[in-house]
């Protein structure tokens, strides 16, 4: 008989996945074809920046720059979008070197015909700095990210080291007006096992559109009780400690893949813990 533990590891697990707007069911997929049942709810909206002026003065000066970081795949398809529209392609940037944080990027990066040089191993922001592959001294970075809620920390440690870096938006990220009523109550029915994180933006988010509809007579706290909460990693996980004082369940590896094994780790029972901060 066929092992139906092996083949579907999730099975009878009810997951909420917690992502972009618009965003690619690629992690759906993923803990379904382990046997989970998945809902979705939209957590971020991806748009333009307020004014495209500092990237396109960028990417008309691109031929300064020995550097170039980008940190999501928001950043890399935004960045794309303004450099064709500059009437420049990946010709323009052959003399660049190109730093990304994890594989979800660096993929996005190969679907332009861009190779990473350089991706840190912990797949965070934080640790690019401590595993840059040159020294930092001299360089002249361009770095496109969010145009606000963005951690400090890269680009100071960057500047501490002597190196020259302009941060310059290329899109925002915001909360969704409203939460899908379907997702609440489910939810409030107590249908849902687990939650899954991928940002500290997707957990204040979710905060957010879940008190919208418990008003001022119930507990997030209480509401969530009986659901564990899955991040991808420590900053992600940080934010859980303090809006939800808990994380249930943290990825070793910082990528959905990681999250998904984290999750099928915390159902099957095989000594699992949260993660001490």
């Amino acid at each position: 008989m066929p092992n139906y533990t092996q083949t579907y590891p999730l099975a009878g697990e009810t997951i909420l996945v917690t992502r972009a707007g618009g965003a690619s069911g690629g992690f759906r997929q993923m803990l379904e074809e382990k046997g989970a049942m998945v809902f979705e709810l939209p957590a971020l909206v991806i748009k333009p920046p307020s004014s495209w002026e500092m990237l396109d003065r960028a990417i008309a000066h691109i031929d300064k720059y020995n550097w170039l970081i980008l940190t999501s795949a928001n950043g890399v398809n935004f960045f794309e979008k303004r450099l064709k529209k500059a009437g420049k392609d990946e010709e323009d940037l052959k003399h660049l070197k190109i730093a990304v944080v994890g594989k979800k990027t660096a993929n996005c990066l190969a679907e332009h015909n861009l190779k990473a040089d350089f991706i840190p191993p912990n797949f965070v922001a934080d640790s690019m700095v401590d595993y840059f592959p040159e020294p930092l001294r001299g360089q002249n970075i361009l770095f496109p990210r969010v145009e606000t809620g963005g951690r400090e920390i890269l680009v100071e440690e960057f500047k501490a080291q002597g190196a020259k870096i302009n941060e310059v938006p290329a899109y925002q990220s915001g909360c969704p007006d409203t939460m899908d009523k379907i997702i609440f109550q489910t939810l409030d029915d107590g249908l849902i096992n687990i939650i899954t994180f991928a940002s500290s933006k997707t957990v204040v988010n979710f905060c957010t559109l879940v008190n919208q509809q418990l008003g001022n007579n119930r507990n997030l706290s209480s509401f969530l009780e009986k659901v564990a909460i899955a991040s991808i990693g420590p900053q992600t996980s940080a934010t859980c400690q303090e809006l939800f004082g808990r994380v249930d369940i943290e990825a070793e590896e910082y990528t959905l893949e990681g999250l998904t094994q984290a999750i099928e780790v915390f159902h099957l029972g095989d000594g699992a813990s949260p993660p001490t901060l």
